[in-house]
């Protein structure tokens, strides 16, 4: 990333894709960057089809006094404007207006994809500090021909990057995830020692980055009771006590396994700074029950600032008007936060 451009300019630049055009990402974004919380912290960049995007705000009565530019041209970073800014790539799509709202389609993928790869772009070259997300359809990306199930896997194919995890963070409850779009019945094989190694060194290194000084990280078990001796399964002897012990040989403030019903309230209460869990849903379900629309999901390890929000593309809200956009507003703040701390980290610090 070039380290020369965000100190010279007065907040950070947030290069916000507007997810998947048939959902509901181009009008939770179009209304978050409206923001006076998110307008303070940062200059919004909405990549994205400018004529689609200025239809949806005319037709959803938001504001339309927008900077239109291409994804070429250099963003101030002044505070209070809202820059559209249309990747070449996308303004060739001259069927982006055919998009059906409220369904799966090939073309809403590809669009989707486009927005992704010029965030992306536009990150490494250091032209934005950071990226915040609106959702995607994977069953429309694949449509579109990409064999990616989901963004986390996506940003890190684009950044040449092997060391990543999904990560979700709220005021109160930060969570990593071990394993993250498969099936309930493969987790057990993929709970592995040398993996959940991987995730405690990188938590720690991304939470120091963040600016945590002295991280204490969690470990929650796969089985009932965290195995309880061995009586509901032995993941938690043979592979994650394992992992905790070396990592803890480290120097790094990692504990556990600890029965999946409390770590998560534990955390809450201030106990611990990040909670590591095995599967997709045992992190997701005390997300939502504790930040439910305060949550943001942060992909850790990238060599860029990327955040996203912690719901999907909502089809059945698309187009109506009547779409909550906390979590996005959340997700831009946020990335303008961990964009600003990085850069006080300086460029030693890196990854």
């Amino acid at each position: 990333m070039n380290n020369d451009s965000p100190a010279a300019i007065p907040i950070p630049r947030i290069g916000i894709t507007v997810g998947d055009p048939a959902g509901i990402g181009p009008e939770i974004s179009l209304r978050a960057v409206r923001r006076p919380e998110v307008l303070e912290i940062c200059h919004p960049v909405l990549i994205g089809d400018a004529g689609y995007l200025l239809e949806w705000a005319r037709r959803f009565g938001i504001d339309d006094k927008f900077d239109i530019a291409d994804t070429g041209a250099e963003f101030s970073g002044k505070k209070g404007g809202v820059t559209i800014a249309t990747p070449p790539s996308l303004a060739s799509l001259d069927n982006v207006g055919k998009i059906e709202m409220g369904r799966e389609q090939p073309l809403a993928g590809r669009v989707a994809a486009l927005q992704i790869e010029a965030a992306v772009n536009l990150c490494l070259q250091g032209r934005i500090e950071a990226m915040a997300t609106a959702p995607i359809n994977k069953q429309s990306l694949r449509l579109a021909g990409l064999p990616f199930p989901g963004h986390t896997e996506y940003l890190a194919s684009l950044t040449h990057c092997h060391d990543f995890a999904m990560a979700f963070f709220s005021p109160r409850l930060r969570v990593a995830l071990l394993t993250i779009h498969v099936a309930l019945r493969e987790v057990p094989a993929l709970v592995r020692q040398a993996d959940l190694e991987r995730l405690i060194r990188l938590a720690d290194r991304e939470l120091r980055l963040y600016g945590i000084a002295d991280p204490r990280i969690a470990v929650a078990g796969l089985n009932p009771h965290a195995g309880e001796g061995g009586l509901f399964g032995d993941e938690e002897a043979r592979e994650i006590v394992p992992a905790i012990a070396a990592c803890r040989q480290q120097s790094i403030a990692v504990t556990g396994p600890w029965p999946a019903d409390t770590i998560f309230l534990r955390a809450v209460r201030g106990e611990f700074d990040l909670v590591i869990s095995c599967y997709h849903d045992q992190g997701l379900i005390p997300i939502k029950c504790f930040a439910f629309g305060e949550a943001v999901n942060v992909t850790l390890g990238l060599p860029i600032v990327r955040t996203s929000v912690d719901h999907g593309t909502a089809f059945d809200l698309a187009g109506r008007g009547c779409a909550d956009e906390s979590s996005m507003a959340a997700a831009i703040i946020l990335a303008a936060q961990l964009a600003s701390a990085r850069l006080e980290a300086g460029p030693g610090r890196q990854i």
